[in-house]
């Protein structure tokens, strides 16, 4: 089926804007453009007017330029995330050879594509504990391996110090916050990829107390945090033996923790 706004059926608009879909036309072109049949589109409209995720429900999402598959349930990557992804090439594009990247708590696995499509060669790793995103990571992650389970433990032993970079989207919405989410966030993707515990730092503290062991001397850890949170994800970092930088303006901060062998020193804001 055609895709376009002028072809776009009228009808399907004013449904999607009945259901409060701000960009209703755009929608309804890119619905269009995904159906496969005449029986496809209404399918996917009434999934979008139920409050389903465009993403979701289109079976991707535009990320760092790159279509990147997603599945139900699977936390959707946002374009906020992209600030960390450049962070992370900035320094990729720097090592002699090709660096160890692993993106941890990795959802769509779309971080770790990211990096490796924009600077190829690098062995690519990438974990969750959850098994749709594990599912959904590996439609994604053609050029690397993709493992499940609990943080470090999905990972392969062989790979304890020699991570160059770790990369880590991590819940970090506070467990009662979430319930203030957007509804096609909080009912449609998955609990264990929004809540970060009481205070939202939860699975922070658990990235950073072991990330040393598996940073390579020259390593960095690469977290994403919000604005009122960088403080507190900066101070369990150094608590854990690692040098900060912060970098980004609001609505997301990153924090870049770095191994304690390297030469870098000192707390830096960008």
């Amino acid at each position: 089926m055609a895709g376009s706004l002028a072809e776009t059926d009228p009808a399907v608009v004013s449904a999607l804007r009945a259901a409060g879909c701000v960009y209703a036309e755009e929608e309804a072109s890119l619905l269009a453009g995904e159906a496969r049949d005449g029986a496809d589109l209404p399918l996917m409209l009434a999934r979008r007017v139920a409050g389903e995720p465009l993403e979701q429900v289109l079976g991707w999402a535009e990320f760092y330029g790159l279509r990147i598959k997603v599945t139900p349930g699977v936390f959707v990557p946002r374009r906020r995330t992209e600030i960390l992804v450049e962070r992370a090439v900035r320094l990729a594009t720097r090592h002699d050879r090709p660096p160890v990247v692993v993106d941890l708590c990795c959802g769509t696995g779309g971080i770790g594509v990211a990096v490796a499509v924009s600077v190829p060669g690098i062995e690519l790793h990438a974990a969750d504990i959850d098994p749709d995103a594990v599912a959904c990571a590996r439609l994604n992650v053609t050029m690397g391996q993709v493992h499940q389970g609990d943080l470090y433990a999905a990972l392969p032993t062989a790979l304890r110090g020699r991570v160059d970079l770790l990369l880590v989207n991590a819940p970090y919405v506070p467990t009662e916050e979430i319930r203030l989410m957007p509804p096609e966030a909080r009912l449609h993707e998955h609990h264990v990829a929004l809540d970060g515990g009481w205070d939202g730092l939860e699975v922070h503290r658990r990235v950073v107390v072991d990330a040393a062991e598996w940073l390579t001397a020259a390593g960095s850890l690469l977290i994403e945090t919000s604005p009122r949170q960088v403080a507190d994800t900066s101070r369990y970092c150094m608590q854990g033996g690692l040098r900060v930088q912060v970098f980004g303006p609001d609505p997301v901060r990153v924090v870049r923790a770095i191994s304690a062998g390297s030469g870098s020193s000192g707390t830096m804001t960008r």
